[in-house]
């Protein structure tokens, strides 16, 4: 088994005034070479907008972008004509492909918006742009890891790429196998809130660790925690 293991104090961290934005991976004006990516998961972002601030519309490429909101009101609006606003529960999965145009802002005129913007790879570029939102809160239970998306049909969401997308709160004293998918994957570990044990990695919040040459992971909740575990292939 392989693992690295990304803290959250080490990440990069830009404070505009209307946005503060912590990149696990290199991102924008933080740039470290051993920190590009995992695997084909580029970007994992940790943002905070203040209120009715945000993103203008700015052009993606070739990018499967994946909107999670924690607290607040995300309202997105793009150039194939879909606008509306997902609070957490829903998650929002644009394929970027030959080019699209969004804008992504904080419908709240008093609460602070938070959500994590994660990038992936495609397996193919230039295919036509896509965008979607799905409500993922049926699939949320307690003390399980719930599959969000996949490549399969087996999730609610899908992307143009092999990956599986599972979030999972769980009770202090859980433990969880998580079984991967395929010999060519690995799956990185973000934790929201908490601490839990990763094999045998104590991470805590906003922690990050990538497993891969391996065939599952295990991990057991320290505390009440809130985990994304993010499945890609590593070339």
């Amino acid at each position: 088994m392989k693992v690295i293991v990304d803290r959250a104090e080490t990440r990069g961290f830009a404070h505009h005034g209307w946005l503060k934005t912590y990149h696990t991976f290199s991102f924008a004006d933080y740039y470290n070479l051993e920190r590009i990516r995992f695997g084909m998961l580029r970007v994992l972002n940790d943002d905070t907008l203040a209120p009715q601030e945000g993103f203008g519309m700015h052009q993606h490429k070739n990018m499967e972008v994946i909107s999670i909101p924690l607290k607040g009101y995300l309202r997105h609006g793009d150039s194939i004509k879909n606008s509306e606003v997902i609070t957490p529960g829903d998650i929002q999965v644009m394929s970027a492909g030959t080019g699209i145009f969004h804008s992504e802002y904080n419908d709240s005129p008093d609460e602070s918006l938070q959500f994590l913007q994660i990038w992936v790879f495609p397996r193919k570029e230039n295919t036509p742009p896509h965008y979607k939102s799905y409500n993922i809160r049926p699939r949320l239970k307690q003390n399980q890891l719930a599959l969000i998306i996949s490549p399969d049909g087996d999730a609610p969401a899908s992307i143009a790429q092999d990956a599986w997308f599972s979030l999972g709160r769980l009770t202090a004293g859980i433990r969880q196998e998580y079984i991967l998918h395929s010999s060519q994957t690995g799956v990185y570990v973000f934790v929201i809130e908490g601490e839990i044990l990763a094999e045998t990695t104590l991470l805590h919040p906003r922690d990050g660790a990538g497993f891969s040459e391996t065939t599952s992971v295990t991990i057991e909740a320290r505390t009440a925690a809130f985990v994304l575990l993010i499945e890609v292939p590593m070339k």
